[in-house]
């Protein structure tokens, strides 16, 4: 009864938010309210509750304060030569940005913290999405799917979960993997470009000296990929109106900056007042030392951020009006990401508290064939694509992963081949509704998580598929 509930519960809230017919932070309270209630333990909701928040508060707080930091950080010009870059890389041919996103999101994956990743992301991103008109899904898409290839690294988290939960070596582990996991960064950068190409198509393309052509009264066209303003019957440069190439001209967010005389992309503003180039250098410094006091587990991540949110804003902000400009300035995204976070706290309280999840993980190990005992590794790599979507990773690796490592042990299969093949449903695990970090992408991309879901449930599903063919191929599992 409690399997059927638990699949129910979870197939109730994806359907709900995806039709856009809840909230996903009044779906995570009330649905699982009403599912408690449902299996008779009422009663027992408030524990629940307050369990899970007791479980989630850490991260809620590392992301709260993750928000403040990278958010002065954006402010203060940090990550304006990365911008640039990527720019220059990405021109304005959707083909580069879409690639350029799922490289650079691979890139900052390295720190092993998702949330770090998609603010750096979208920070540099959002911007030339918007001024090209292109679609925000895209990047969201992209990016989760890129950080949860990476996310598998042994200070990303699920590594060094399957290493203590089966007593293994964290580099025995994931060392072998590095060949599948490299194929499936691959397919991401080639899905990244078969997406641009189609945002190429939908959008048209267009170069730099294109894209913004000053006008002789100041003003701007911008032209497609054939250079001609405007489609038939649109044509009005002669009268000093911007002219758009039918859709390929769409520019969101209004109309292009213009600096030192030179048309040019800005993904932001280089003339906001916010702006510290004379504590560059330090604020490198401070990011540097934070991320690798991060990978070092020096200290707790929420107390690093905590610290370094603090002496960012001192330093940068010395005026104590400043210093609250600038938290009211991420106040927003600050109480998104929280609430969030707090609402997944009933959803997970829920579904631990009641047995649901026990109950569900044993009845997919249980409904598991004999016959395909000697095949475990790859029973377990293709469960943990549903598993660690449904489940947070602590729940699929704590409670799930010895059960198969024990099912695959009485048929002469190694817990290392166990360990590794569950690894392989990271890719489709960050976009989970159960992991902050995507609140954060949905959020500051402004995307709907139901329309995220939509379109990158697919790809990832695809991306965590092609690592455990890789995976197969190379004998690793």
């Amino acid at each position: 009864m409690l399997t059927v509930l638990g699949f129910a519960m979870i197939a109730t809230f994806l359907v709900l938010i995806m039709m856009k017919r809840m909230s996903p932070i009044a779906a995570l309270v009330l649905i699982p309210a009403l599912f408690c209630v449902a299996v008779g333990q009422g009663a027992q909701l408030g524990d629940y509750v307050i369990d899970g928040v007791g479980k989630l508060a850490p991260t809620a707080a590392m992301l709260m304060f993750a928000i403040v930091y990278f958010g002065v950080m954006i402010d203060v010009g940090l990550f304006d030569p990365i911008v640039r870059s990527i720019l220059r890389f990405c021109k304005a041919d959707p083909v580069r940005v879409v690639v350029g996103t799922a490289v650079l999101a691979a890139i900052v994956s390295l720190d092993g913290d998702g949330s770090t990743t998609f603010m750096i992301t979208v920070s540099a991103m959002y911007p030339l999405y918007k001024r090209l008109g292109m679609s925000l899904v895209v990047l969201t898409g992209v990016a989760a799917t890129a950080n949860g290839v990476m996310n598998t690294l042994p200070w990303g988290g699920p590594t060094a979960r399957a290493a203590t939960a089966l007593k293994l070596d964290a580099g025995d582990i994931f060392v072998p993997m590095i060949p599948a996991l490299a194929v499936g960064l691959l397919f991401v950068i080639a899905l990244a470009y078969v997406l641009g190409r189609r945002e190429r198509k939908r959008i048209g393309y267009l170069t730099l000296d294109q894209a913004l052509a000053p006008e002789t009264d100041g003003e701007t066209v911008l032209v497609g990929a054939g250079g001609a303003a405007g489609a038939a019957g649109n044509d009005r440069a002669e009268g000093g109106r911007a002219a758009r190439s039918g859709a390929s001209g769409s520019v969101a967010g209004g109309a292009p900056e213009e600096t030192s005389g030179t048309p040019g992309f800005q993904g932001l503003d280089p003339d906001r007042a916010t702006l510290r180039p004379r504590l560059y250098w330090f604020n490198a410094g401070l990011t540097v030392a934070l991320l690798t006091a991060m990978i070092l587990e020096l200290m707790p991540i929420p107390v690093l951020f905590l610290l370094g949110a603090a002496l960012a804003l001192t330093v940068n902000f010395p005026r104590p009006a400043e210093q609250k400009e600038r938290l009211a300035a991420h106040a927003d995204n600050v109480l998104n990401v929280a609430g969030m976070v707090f609402a997944a706290a009933v959803f997970t309280g829920v579904l631990t508290g009641t047995g649901m999840v026990k109950h569900m993980a044993d009845w997919l190990v249980g409904a598991i064939p004999e016959a395909m005992g000697p095949h475990m590794a790859l029973v377990t790599g293709v469960l943990s694509l549903p598993l660690t979507y449904f489940m947070s990773n602590d729940g699929f690796y704590f409670g799930v992963l010895p059960v198969l490592a024990e099912a695959g042990a009485a048929h002469g299969v190694s817990p290392l081949e166990i360990a590794r093949a569950s690894l392989v449903g990271q890719a489709l695990h960050m976009s989970s509704p159960l992991v902050p970090a995507v609140y954060v992408l949905v959020g500051m991309a402004k995307v709907e998580f139901g329309d995220h879901t939509r379109f990158t449930v697919k790809w990832a599903a695809l991306a965590s598929l092609v690592v455990l063919a890789a995976a197969v191929l190379f004998g690793i599992v």
